[in-house]
């Protein structure tokens, strides 16, 4: 089935921190939202791979959207031929508009991997003559959300305003992930940060939460009165 918009992590759980609210919101709005994990996140101190496979299927139930893991190594995760080539395939699979990937900028080397790797196969997904299954298709646009783990101060190219109702979901989903952010103690404080962090990014644009995103390309806008 096609999607609108595609929303690549490193691991689960990347996405639901730096775009829960907005993935929820657009699923409520009847778009279709494909969560594609390059890998599965594992090992992690109190998980496993049937664990983290069923935590994130939990999450992706809470914010309506399908997901997708594909078998890329965590943490050895680099932006090869190999791993272009498979998230293009998902891209001409799902052919969707809207590419969101991770911020560029990070200390996890898998994330910093995982924004060229969608560069990448977005590019590789526009391919003729090549061995990538599927039809060549181009995404129109390449997003980035912040998960990121250092302090930095952001400056997004803009904000998307959430809901209560959408800061629940995101929650929600982030919960599912018991072996990350329940059992492991040095994350107990992760949930609460992310709720306040969203509920910052929302405040500075006169809601009660919101995401911060960063454009790759020039944004244009219809006129000034479309924007919040």
């Amino acid at each position: 089935m096609p999607a609108d918009v595609v929303c690549v992590g490193a691991h689960p759980d990347d996405v639901e921190i730096g775009m829960g609210a907005a993935a929820f919101q657009m699923a409520s709005e009847g778009l279709e939202v494909v969560i594609v994990d390059l890998t599965d996140g594992e090992p992690t101190p109190y998980g496993s791979p049937d664990r983290r496979r069923a935590e994130a299927a939990e999450a992706a139930a809470a914010l309506g959207v399908r997901r997708i893991t594909l078998d890329l190594p965590n943490r050895e995760l680099a932006d090869t031929l190999e791993a272009r080539k498979a998230l293009a395939a998902v891209l001409r699979e799902l052919r969707p508009r809207i590419v969101v990937g991770p911020y560029a900028q990070d200390a996890h080397p898998d994330h910093v991997a995982a924004a060229a790797i969608v560069l990448g196969g977005r590019f590789y997904a526009k391919l003729s003559k090549t061995d990538i299954p599927g039809a060549p298709h181009y995404p129109r646009r390449v997003y980035r959300y912040a998960a990121i783990h250092e302090a930095s101060a952001l400056v997004p190219s803009f904000v998307v305003p959430a809901s209560e109702e959408a800061l629940r979901a995101k929650m929600d989903a982030l919960r599912a992930y018991r072996s990350q952010f329940v059992d492991n103690e040095a994350n107990a404080g992760v949930l609460q940060r992310v709720e306040l962090q969203t509920r910052y990014w929302g405040s500075l644009v006169g809601s009660c939460a919101g995401e911060p995103f960063f454009a790759t390309e020039v944004v244009g806008v219809r006129s000034l009165d479309s924007l919040v």
